[in-house]
């Protein structure tokens, strides 16, 4: 598998072999999912909007519901205004959302059409909502939909009025409903109120029932999306990520921000608690003191297995950062840390932690807008003891033989993996034992008869 990639590289400014991302209508169906009685709207082709479903489905194990335009040659050349329009008046009728969230696609940002006076123009019924956002399937990658989706929630919706609400608003970030509902456990066992935007838990895994529900319990609701203009900051997870949104919320409704990385591995997380408790002016409870006490206790009792290993890591911008940094709290050496998404300042807060850790950054190679092909090609001059990464990666893992771990989105060939957190103490005692076993179980494996040891 794999064996006609060639040693070596060439630079290439034209042509992605093996991406590390996906296209922005992604990023943004899964934010506007994470509002409560949502419908996405892609404004496109039919073969768009069933391209980007089946793609979160895949990772999710979950129907991603979406409307679309359905653009046939008439639409393409005349514009999608008419189409527009009949469909928001259909889905209102037959799916009766509170709100529509429209996105744009390659398509319909190449003819120009012109979102905001389509909007303007639909007879939209009394207490529902139509919003948009523009995301070009050809700039950026769907961490780009993710944020644009947000800001456009923001831009629409979010109102300042004359009293705070006495809340947080935290954006997660692109991360799991597992991750998300972490987060909310970690802000109620502070004590501290948090108006969660967007929050997909309990949507993207939603529980069995017996009954379908169009619209589950799940999603932050409408007026919480509305209220944020009161929130009396904002805490952005993810600098790539929700720097975008707080920015929109700030200069529409006043409210400041403080910009964190995913609180993925000690240091994150330490300084998003300590983030909540300063803003309520709360301790820190014994709960949360404890399960980090035990992520350092495991961290201790198994680091002379990992460091020093050779670690390749890849995948979305932040979630990559927070794993770098775990990396490198674990001992583990970067060796190659690389995203699909485009951004140089990826590059920055990478190597920023390299230097943090008293690594040389020339011994790392740091890519963003890169793809898998390229990474491929790394390892094979200057193999690495283990991967950590999307689906994506396993084809170039079994080609080389090299450990692998998955972390991230997409994760298309396993199960289960969106209800378990990586942010956090227990997201990072989790994320622990799949990189220690990973390391472990080679060692199993390769060593001698007599070395195969039942007590480590």
């Amino acid at each position: 598998m794999l064996d006609l990639t060639p040693k070596g590289e060439y630079e290439r400014t034209a042509l992605r072999i093996n991406p590390c991302k996906t296209c922005q209508p992604v990023g943004a169906m899964y934010a506007a999912l994470g509002v409560h009685g949502c419908m996405p709207y892609s404004h496109g082709s039919q073969g768009c909007a069933s391209y980007h479903r089946t793609f979160l489905s895949r990772h999710f194990k979950e129907p991603a519901i979406a409307a679309t335009s359905s653009f046939t040659e008439g639409a393409s050349v005349f514009g999608g205004g008419s189409n527009l329009r009949t469909g928001a008046r259909n889905v209102f009728d037959v799916y009766n959302p509170e709100i529509i969230a429209v996105h744009t696609t390659c398509l319909s940002e190449t003819i120009g059409d012109d979102m905001n006076a389509y909007i303007q123009d639909l007879d939209i019924p009394e207490g529902k909502h139509v919003i948009h956002t523009n995301t070009p399937s050809y700039v950026g990658s769907h961490i780009n939909g993710y944020f644009n989706m947000m800001s456009g929630f923001i831009r629409y919706l979010s109102a300042k009025s004359e009293i705070h609400n006495g809340r947080v608003a935290v954006f997660p970030g692109f991360v799991n409903p597992g991750d998300m509902r972490e987060i909310r456990r970690m802000a109620k066992a502070m004590k501290t109120p948090i108006t969660l935007f967007p929050d997909t838990s309990g949507v993207m895994d939603a529980p069995m029932t017996g009954h379908f529900a169009m619209y589950p319990q799940g999603g932050t609701p409408l007026g919480d999306v509305i209220g944020l203009g009161d929130c009396m900051k904002t805490i952005a997870l993810g600098e790539l990520t929700s720097e975008e949104p707080a920015i929109e919320l700030e200069r529409k409704c006043g409210v400041d921000y403080d910009l964190l990385p995913l609180p993925i591995g000690i240091d994150a997380t330490d300084r998003f608690l300590m983030t909540l408790a300063k803003s309520f002016n709360r301790d820190v409870p014994y709960e949360l003191e404890e399960e980090r006490g035990q992520l350092v206790d495991v961290m201790l009792d198994a680091h002379f297995y990992l460091v020093g290993k050779r670690v390749a890591i890849f995948g979305d911008p932040d979630t990559v950062i927070g794993l770098t940094a775990f990396a490198l709290e674990l001992g583990l050496v970067p060796a190659y840390v690389l995203t699909g998404t485009p951004g140089e300042r990826f590059d920055r807060r990478v190597k920023k932690l390299l230097a943090a850790a008293g690594v040389d950054e020339e011994t790392v190679r740091v890519k963003s807008s890169g793809d898998l092909f390229e990474l491929h090609q790394w390892m094979m001059d200057a193999p690495v003891d283990l991967m950590i990464g999307t689906s994506y990666g396993k084809q170039i893992a079994k080609a080389l033989d090299v450990p692998f771990v998955r972390a991230g989105f997409p994760i298309l060939d396993r199960y289960a993996h969106p209800y378990f957190p990586i942010v956090g103490y227990r997201g990072a005692l989790r994320l622990f034992e799949q990189i220690a076993n990973a390391v472990m179980d080679r060692q199993d494996r390769d060593c001698a008869d007599e070395d195969l040891e039942v007590v480590m």
